[in-house]
């Protein structure tokens, strides 16, 4: 693969960069901002952006929040954006479930490990779905749950599919009833797969981490349909119809958001050095995953 090039601070390179695209797909976290604190000069760069024409969408594998929750965030940072721009891990494994995968009903109930942007987008297409944020799963387990849930008693004979999201009330009760879902055929999907979770300067456990165990259990990886999945590429070309050439995706991790656009063959791969990747790792030998180009921050394009 070929070097990256360095943007930061070199103004006729960063407006050369600028013009050759139409269209910037945003990560969020690590990217615009870390955990509760927008990084500074963020605001002013996409409004810098949207000034030269360029569209903008955020793309983001956090899937506690649903779009609109999302919008909700943007805004209270001070980032103007419609619910349109967003698209997050738990609508496009919505979406997924809805309309690609179809199980035929009854079978095709959800059990969910995950907070209420996943419910609130499978709500919106329609899908039936347990777990989740139900009280009745965030608990200790019990004796009458062991025996119940290996008689089958206790679970849900119309459930298909396990779908694991960032669960912060994940427990031992949740991922018991999932592996049994799964030992009896459902469906394994992951609405991304991200080890870590940037969040106030720091790490934090994320949605990959969560369907860990399931894989342990079962042998089985999940089908993820957030970052770097090219079902989650062809929904936002679906949606907005630009020509992938022109695109360029702005990122703080190489394994997902680099790789994304990489494998998407969009026009132009920004790694940002705010987030979890570090410059060592794609200047190393024999690195797989190489940034077309990179800034030390998002607000350097300022020039």
């Amino acid at each position: 693969m070929g070097a990256s090039k360095y943007l930061t601070g070199n103004q006729a390179a960063i407006a050369e960069f600028i013009d050759r695209f139409d269209i910037f797909l945003f990560d969020c976290d690590g990217v615009l901002w870390s955990g509760d604190h927008v990084f500074e000069g963020t605001v002013e760069t996409l409004e810098l952006l949207r000034l030269k024409g360029k569209k903008i969408v955020f793309v983001t594998n956090n899937s506690t929040k649903s779009r609109a929750d999302y919008q909700k965030k943007l805004t209270s940072m001070g980032i103007p954006s419609n619910v349109d721009e967003i698209f997050a891990s738990a609508y496009s494994s919505a979406i997924y479930i809805a309309r690609i995968l179809k199980l035929p009903a009854p079978k095709n109930k959800v059990f969910v490990l995950g907070e209420s942007g996943i419910e609130t987008e499978l709500r919106s297409e329609g899908v039936e779905f347990i777990g989740g944020t139900d009280l009745a799963f965030r608990r200790d387990i019990t004796p009458e749950d062991y025996k119940g849930i290996a008689d089958g008693s206790l679970l849900d004979e119309n459930v298909g599919i396990v779908l694991a999201g960032l669960d912060l009330h994940v427990n031992y009760l949740k991922l018991s009833h999932a592996y049994q879902y799964l030992a009896r055929g459902a469906k394994f999907l992951a609405t991304n797969t991200d080890s870590t979770l940037p969040s106030n300067h720091t790490f934090f456990p994320g949605a990959g981490s969560i369907s860990i165990p399931l894989v342990n259990m079962t042998g089985q990886q999940p089908i993820a349909l957030g970052k770097p999945s090219q079902a989650m590429m062809d929904s936002i070309e679906g949606k907005f119809q630009f020509d992938r050439k022109t695109a360029c995706m702005v990122g703080d991790r190489l394994d997902t958001d680099i790789r994304f656009g990489i494998e998407g063959k969009l026009g132009g791969t920004l790694a940002v050095l705010t987030g979890v990747s570090k410059k060592s790792e794609w200047e190393a030998e024999g690195a797989k995953v190489v940034p077309a180009f990179y800034v030390d921050k998002l607000s350097d394009l300022r020039g």
